[in-house]
């Protein structure tokens, strides 16, 4: 995630060098992978302090000479404002307008020697800026576009700022004295970006406001985040749009509210740049409104064309208020999203729709149908929270990876919603001169309950090696916006709603830790005694089969435990489906990986389709547990198996034998000969059938009695459905071995 240190600053102060900054991040567990610096030194492009400075635009008149250029007289500090040649066509609408001051109009002005880039050639070339005559006018400086300033490859025209327009209503947005002609650019626009790799317990911080909170709890600095208030001056918006779900589960909240008037326009430049150095590409205000708060506040919101919904209601409830619902797909359904393509939907997807369809999939994109369009002047916000397992499944099944469902498939809280709901009102009321109808609509049908925690602080310090005070450690926790009350010797504790990763006292003690700084955790000994040393014979004897079959020429290869019931039914050519239950994945990583696997044969098999493909020669095995799930219990039996292939030449290509004869069913058996007479333990075989293995060509391994594994010739059926490539007629040879029946067998001593 990419972090603009100058928005952090609006939230938290920071005394601290870039570098510091990242440090402290790091250690606490935000790593920062890389920090980018945009003007400042440092960066590729350094803008001078003397000669990259703010401009304030005065008058734009027309050039005497030239039609596509225009004289730009600017204020930049001076005694004497400068008049600038430029062919901007963003000044142009200012052409006539004479006296500019009221318009508050900023724009960067570099003078004579300073290096800016080249707009008009490809890449960035960087350029000595030299005064020149242009069409006879000397001109000795230049107001300046992104590209020539390294900001972004935009040349259509020049920065445009104004300070009127660029500062909301609420105070601290942006600072006033930095909109002031011939101010240092770097103080302006100057920025830093930290690139944080977010961990999955760390889903929090996806957002301005998280990582600001952390910093100030790291620092100690006081923690300001935004306004939430709403200027609802609109109609009320009580039955005009009612929100159900039949899901709440899934969807355990859903707000909205209506914004009417709405203007497309651009956003301001401070929005915009922020979006751009936070890596979001600017639209209109609509859209970068809604993206901001979503970088922002860390609750994705989406914005519905409220005309397009009054319209389909017209259709379902005439006079009627729009109905918004969320529910589970029925079979079949399909939607249109936001990017064109048409998704047929699984039955767990969660749908925000109406009754006259589907409008988008719950948290990870809109539809079509609904999105904000140039015509667009009424506006149905919305903000909602969902079930973070079911958007990462979601997410995955469908290919759509988005910011939303980045977030959402990480945890949101609910409580969330409201305020990302509130700010982006507001600033859709500030920036886009819309309307906010009065009342916001929230069904809240399952409030998630509040996370209390006790804490014992001899436990914290046994666990942490730190030997700190219970005040302290409140002291602490209290930073972090836990709240805490001294019961008897424990720290009860309640969870603040935006820490969604934190269940028992081992979570607050790494809270403790992470601000006291893991660098200064004290080396400590062991206290407690140690525990008596046994060896593990299991594995012993596990790593003693994998050392006989290397030996004997085998590879070892290490597959997926997820599959699917279709991928191991080609076990099983015509022969009787596995009816066996599986366990199953509630959510898988891959559609097709969505089972544990009940063979361990199928595994092995597919790594062998895939090497056949480049290889002539395979000689494979592969040990790892095969899951049972049982009528009633709540854990499978994992059983570990046994498998090995051999397919190909017998012996590996040289230029002495390059006709080597293939693997046949005695080479197998030559094999397992070996490896049990390694191992000491009697074995015998005997003819058997098997719907996997060939008939006539399959015999069973049996230690007494007992039946401990299957070796033969794979059928052809079986060759096939696995696509094992290799030459006609070339067979394929398999066993599968119950190892966990055979490691007991293996003796622990043995007369030679």
């Amino acid at each position: 995630m990419r972090v603009p240190l100058s928005w952090l600053r609006e939230y938290v102060d920071i005394d601290l060098s870039i570098e510091e900054v990242a440090q402290l991040l790091t250690n606490a567990g935000l790593e920062v992978e890389s920090i980018s610096r945009t003007g400042l030194p440092g960066a590729a492009l350094e803008w001078d302090r003397e000669r990259v400075v703010l401009g304030r635009v005065l008058r734009v008149e027309p050039h005497p000479d030239a039609d596509r250029l225009v004289l730009a007289t600017v204020d930049y500090g001076a005694a004497e404002p400068k008049v600038v040649v430029t062919g901007a066509t963003n000044l142009f609408p200012y052409l006539g307008r004479g006296d500019l001051s009221g318009e508050q109009l900023y724009s960067p002005l570099a003078l004579e020697g300073a290096t800016l880039y080249d707009g008009h050639k490809d890449g960035f070339v960087k350029t000595r800026l030299k005064g020149r005559p242009l069409r006879g006018i000397y001109n000795d400086a230049m107001l300046c576009s992104e590209k020539e300033l390294g900001i972004s490859e935009e040349h259509e025209g020049i920065i445009l700022m104004s300070r009127r327009g660029d500062l909301p209503d609420h105070p601290g947005e942006l600072e006033v004295h930095r909109y002031e002609a011939g101010r240092p650019l770097q103080d302006v626009l100057g920025d830093a970006v930290l690139e944080i790799a977010i961990l999955p317990n760390m889903a929090r911080a996806t957002s301005i406001l998280g990582v600001a909170r952390e910093l100030a709890a790291l620092t100690g600095a006081a923690f300001r985040p935004p306004s939430y208030e709403v200027g609802m001056d609109g109609p009320p918006v009580d039955g005009r749009v009612v929100i159900s779900t039949d899901e709440p589960e899934l969807n355990p909240r859903f707000v909205a509210l209506l914004i009417e008037g709405v203007q497309q326009i651009p956003s301001p430049y401070w929005m915009q740049y922020r979006l751009r150095q936070a890596g979001q590409r600017p639209i209109n205000v609509v859209v970068d409104i809604s993206n901001y708060v979503m970088l922002e506040v860390g609750q994705p919101n989406h914005t519905f064309d409220y005309d397009v919904l009054r319209r389909r209601a017209d259709g379902y409830a005439p006079g009627g208020p729009i109905h918004i619902h969320t529910r589970l797909p029925q079979p079949g359904e399909t939607l249109t999203t936001l990017d064109g393509a048409t998704h047929k939907l699984e039955p767990y997807n969660i749908l925000v729709t109406d009754p006259a369809g589907n409008l988008s999939v719950g948290g990870i994109m809109g539809g079509l149908e609904s999105e904000i369009t140039a015509a667009t002047s009424n506006v149905l916000l919305e903000a909602a929270a969902w079930n973070f397992i079911n958007i990462r499944r979601s997410a995955n099944a469908l290919d759509l990876h988005t910011e939303a469902g980045y977030r959402f498939s990480r945890g949101v809280h609910p409580s969330l919603a409201l305020l990302g709901a509130r700010r982006a009102a507001e600033l859709l009321r500030q920036l886009a001169g819309g309307t906010v109808a009065q009342g916001i609509i929230d069904a809240y049908p399952k409030p998630p309950a509040p996370v209390v925690v006790d804490l014992d602080p001899v436990y914290a310090r046994k666990l942490s090696g730190l030997d700190l005070p219970a005040a302290e450690m409140a002291a602490m926790l209290e930073r972090l916006e836990f709240a805490v009350e001294m019961r008897g010797d424990r720290l009860r504790t309640t969870t603040p709603d935006h820490r969604m990763d934190v269940e028992g006292p081992h979570d607050l003690v790494e809270e403790i830790c992470r601000l006291y700084g893991y660098d200064r955790v004290p080396n400590t000994r062991l206290a407690d005694t140690l525990p008596p040393q046994r060896g593990n014979i299991t594995l012993e004897r596990e790593e003693r089969v994998r050392d006989v079959l290397v030996r004997l020429g085998l590879q070892e290869v290490w597959s997926y435990r997820l599959t699917s019931a279709a991928r191991e039914a080609r076990l099983l050519p015509g022969g009787p489906a596995d009816e066996r239950p599986y366990v199953t994945l509630s959510n898988p990583p891959a559609p097709d990986r969505n089972v544990m696997r009940h063979s361990i044969l199928a595994s092995a098999l597919e790594a062998t389709a895939a090497n056949s493909r480049h290889a002539a020669r395979m000689a494979l095995f592969e040990i790892g547990e095969v899951y049972l799930a049982g009528e009633d219990e709540l854990l499978p039996d994992e059983l570990t198996r046994l498998a090995l292939v051999l397919t190909g030449r017998r012996a590996a290509d040289s230029w002495a034998d390059g006709n080597a004869a293939t693997f046949d069913y005695l080479d197998l058996k030559g094999i397992l000969d070996a490896l049990f007479a390694d191992l000491h333990v009697a074995v015998s075989f005997e003819a058997a059938r098997h719907p996997t293995y060939r008939p006539g060509r399959t015999a069973r391994i049996l230690v007494g009695e007992r039946q401990i594994g299957v070796m033969g010739e794979l059928h052809p059926g079986v060759v096939k459905g696995f696509d094992v490539r290799g030459e006609r007629g070339q067979p394929v040879l398999a066993a599968d071995i119950d190892l966990a029946a055979l490691l007991p067998l293996i003796p622990d001593h043995y007369r030679y």
